[in-house]
């Protein structure tokens, strides 16, 4: 919460948000709503904006893989990450995002620019 502060600077004109958490921690679970709540929803960003990452540490215990997440989390992308086992797979996760994104932007872009000229 120090960081409050900076928060309207980096939200200035933001296009995405990625919230990355360990699936383990019962804190992160609720911590995880307040990012989405100041980040997402307020800005206001899409949901299809948002990329939730449930990061798994190496040796963790697995059983978080099955993830349940209350409304309105539920609603977003979730990637599950193991950098040990499965590098490839968020790789492309990722990638699958920034696209979405990009989309997005040239979308908007392009709506902005038929109503200057019409």
């Amino acid at each position: 919460s120090r960081f409050e502060t900076c928060w309207p600077a980096l939200m200035k004109d933001s296009h995405g948000v990625i919230i990355i958490f360990n699936p383990e921690l019962p804190s992160h679970l609720k911590e995880i709503e307040m990012w989405y709540s100041c980040f997402v929803q307020q800005q206001p960003l899409l949901d299809s904006q948002c990329l939730l990452v449930a990061h798994h540490k190496p040796g963790s215990a697995g059983d978080t893989e099955n993830l349940s997440l209350a409304y309105p989390l539920s609603k977003l992308k979730l990637i599950h990450s193991n950098l040990e086992e499965d590098p490839e797979d968020v790789r492309m996760e990722f990638i699958k995002y920034f696209r979405s994104i990009i989309t997005l932007i040239n979308e908007s872009r392009e709506r902005e620019e038929m109503s200057i000229i019409s």
